[in-house]
């Protein structure tokens, strides 16, 4: 009894409590009272939390939505490969399978004095350092094991990332137990090619001293999927690349031979991923690799696949192999440990879980198979080579793969001019002008109809949308702030089960009954809170919230999910994983904000503007290109090459050497900049504030890739609509041309003198 008396009194004191809590809490009229504690950071970390856990839902969803991607025809061999042959094009596409193969394809058996291409010979087989042509500038590198007396058959065993491939057939120290068992392949007939891996060591530059670089903790792996993703490709489609031109070059050499792959470690993924996307591959062996991948994004980082979960599971992947054989062999993976992903151990429960997933007539070719016992290697095999480096060999692979890349981005604007830009509007082309000495101002009404598919596109494909569907409002206020000019409230608003939008509303005061004033959200930068831009006292941000309220605008100051360093990244890894980024969540919490905006009788919905700094200003070319009742955005202190600035090289304050490694977007180089950003912007106003000594980017790039969006505008005379505005200063709001430009196209008087 005493103990259920103090029970009753407990929870008794919660209530009165909350009573009481309600009673001092100040509200917007026709909201709830918001009662959560917590304040600021912590309010933030509150909104992370839910976030993290929604999408954890949505991962762990996926694999139960895969279905309606998936329309199985067992009938004929020829109906079941013609029903997956659409699935096998999007996951080639996924993995960045894109470009054109080099051919023909020569296996060139290359040398010097010092170093012949022969380096290893027995009565039975000989083995040759050899090289072969994949793309355009890129080659693959390893050895060509081959009998004396003619090959059969054709296997690739492809090593480990950090196995090379002489330590695999006994050449050098290293892990070296699968020596015997591939040379007794050869010894009944297999050539077998044994191919180079860009390995998982740390990347310091080319001098091996770059500082950023330390910081950032890059592998060689990590450098080369960083800009690749950003460009539409990966390092698992290049090696996949390089294994398919070794099958090239194959089927001219042995005609009408079994062709093999097996795979240990890093080697499992790509011999897995090459046999799904080529089926001139008869079998597959991928030893310590294949379960579920629902946790994909607590994996290495550079196995980053956007969107795989959402279509592909490892049972997926194997049916794009089937009625071909797959034998997964038990074994242990490699012990990677990296602050950006771990690689998984091989979980035999959760093996036979995703084998028993698979339809009856697939799990026929699948094949589980023990680790078989080590064949004891009686061949001691010594490198003829005098001066081999295998580090050399590996930096000229890795620094093939980057030039490669680092011309798709050099090259990248023309294909994204070719992809929105003269498609909306061909006559945009400099080829199709008329040949008056006048041109003409063109009617903007194709563009904006074509903007409106390549809006959904840039949604859906590009930052990505959750199948979800946002629920009711349900808004909760109390007020935080007052002044003698303004009252600041806090508001809270359901967006997904678990997922909530929060901002701070700062209402002038005078507002007279039944006036509707324009509204301007303010939108903080990476590691922000709202009252940064209000009374955060932070030269950055200059309290632009408040000054803008002081001159008689309503004003939102936005929380945005980019806070808490890791924790956003480590969301938008999540997110990646199936087919969404950080912007997933950030878009529909901006739509229940102007929802919700709408219904404020001192509102003027149809004048909500977007002004944001540093992240919030990447979010001014994102947010509104997408909703469109935002009818101007101002981007502050992010306006930029964006292609360059995420996955060139060769400028210092790229994000390829910061810790930022969120920032690279799926494909995003050859389809939106922020010129083409801005295009789905148009033709509301948009302007662009920049500071000379701002390092996000430098002038010159800033003002060519502006100097497309005032083309654009004048092409079709609304030149007046656009601005930029350079300032003496660095990464900070200005509040100069920017306010002007807000009264202007607000149509809000300005105070005054001012």
């Amino acid at each position: 009894m005493r103990i259920l008396f103090f029970l009753t009194f407990i929870l008794v004191a919660c209530t009165s409590n909350l009573q009481a809590a309600d009673a001092e809490i100040v509200t917007i009229p026709g909201t709830a009272p918001l009662i959560w504690l917590e304040t600021g950071g912590e309010l933030s970390d509150r909104l992370m939390d839910g976030a993290h856990v929604f999408v954890d839902r949505q991962m762990a969803e996926a694999k139960g939505k895969r279905a309606k991607f998936w329309n199985y025809d067992f009938s004929s061999p020829q109906a079941y490969q013609k029903s997956i042959a659409a699935n096998r094009e999007r996951f080639k596409k996924m993995i960045g399978l894109v470009d054109q193969r080099v051919t023909p394809v020569t296996m060139e058996r290359f040398g010097d004095d010092e170093n012949p291409a022969l380096l290893a010979e027995t009565d039975t087989f000989s083995i040759h350092q050899v090289r072969w042509p994949v793309l355009d500038g890129v080659f693959s590198e390893g050895l060509l094991v081959a009998p004396t007396k003619g090959s059969k058959n054709f296997i690739i065993v492809i090593p480990d990332a950090d196995q090379t491939p002489e330590q695999l057939i006994g050449l050098a120290e290293g892990d070296s137990s699968q020596a015997a068992a591939i040379l007794d392949a050869v010894g009944k007939g297999s050539s077998v090619l044994i191919p180079t891996l860009i390995n998982r060591s740390i990347y310091l530059g080319p001098d091996g001293k770059d500082s950023r670089l330390k910081r950032s903790d890059q592998s060689h792996r990590e450098w080369i999927y960083r800009q690749a993703f950003h460009m539409g490709r990966h390092i698992i489609g290049y090696e996949v690349q390089k294994i398919l031109a070794a099958i090239d070059w194959a089927e001219s050499v042995y005609p009408g031979a079994e062709v093999a792959v097996e795979g240990f470690g890093e080697g499992s993924l790509i011999a897995f991923y090459a046999a799904a996307c080529d089926q001139r591959i008869d079998e597959a062996r991928i030893h310590g690799y294949f379960g579920s991948r629902e946790k994909i994004s607590s994996e290495p980082i550079y196995r980053n696949v956007y969107g795989l979960l959402r279509e592909f599971g490892d049972a997926e992947i194997a049916s794009l192999i089937a009625p071909r054989k797959l034998n997964i062999i038990s074994g242990n993976n490699p012990d990677v440990k990296d602050q950006k992903g771990d690689m998984p151990a091989f979980d035999l429960p959760a093996v036979h879980a995703e084998i028993k997933s698979l339809p009856a007539e697939i799990r026929k070719s699948v094949n589980l198979v023990s680790e078989p016992s080590a064949l004891r290697n009686e061949i001691k095999l010594k490198d003829g080579r005098k001066t081999f480096s295998a580090v050399a060999r590996h930096d000229r692979l890795f620094h093939q793969l980057e030039t490669h890349v680092q011309s798709l981005v050099r090259h990248s604007n023309p294909v994204r001019e070719g992809f929105y830009l003269y498609k909306a509007e061909p006559k945009l082309h400099f080829g199709k002008w008329s040949t008056d000495k006048e041109h003409p101002t063109l009617d903007p009404a194709n563009f904006i109809k074509t903007s409106n598919e390549m809006r959904r596109r840039f949604e859906q494909e590009a930052m990505g949308k959750f199948d979800e569907k946002i629920l009711p409002l349900n808004a909760r206020t109390r007020k935080i702030l007052e002044t003698d000019k303004w009252t600041a409230y806090d508001v809270v608003l359901d967006v997904y089960p678990e997922l909530q939008a929060w901002g701070t509303l700062v209402m002038p005061k005078g507002i007279k009954k039944d006036e509707r004033r324009p509204v301007v959200v303010c939108q903080h930068g990476r590691n922000g809170l709202p009252r940064d831009s209000i009374d955060g006292n932070k030269t950055a941000y200059n309290d632009f919230s408040a000054k803008l309220a002081e001159r008689g605008f309503i004003t939102f100051a936005a929380h945005n999910l980019y806070r808490g360093e890791d924790r956003y990244r480590w969301l938008d890894r999540k997110a990646n994983s199936v087919g969404a980024s950080l912007f997933s969540f950030i878009i529909p919490s901006h739509r229940q904000i102007l929802k919700w905006l709408a219904t404020q009788p001192q509102v003027d919905a149809e004048r909500i503007a977007f002004y944001g700094l540093s992240y919030g200003g990447e979010s001014a070319v994102r947010i509104p290109s997408v909703i469109e009742e935002y009818c101007l955005s101002i981007c502050s202190g992010d306006f930029n090459q964006w292609t360059r600035k995420v996955a060139a090289t060769d400028f210092p304050n790229s994000f390829m050497t910061s810790i930022e490694w969120e920032m690279p977007y799926w494909n995003l180089g050859h389809t939106f900049d922020y010129a083409e950003m801005t295009y789905l912007i148009f033709p509301r106003p948009f302007m662009v504030e920049r500071g000379h000594h701002d390092r996000v980017s430098v002038d010159r790039w800033v003002a060519h890739e502006y100097g497309k969006v005032r083309w654009l505008y004048a092409q079709f005379g609304k030149a007046d609509l656009t601005e930029i505005e350079y300032f003496q200063g660095g990464h900070s709001i200005n509040g100069k041309g920017t306010f002007d430009f807000l009264h202007k196209h607000l149509k809000w008087p300005k105070p005054q003198g001012n």
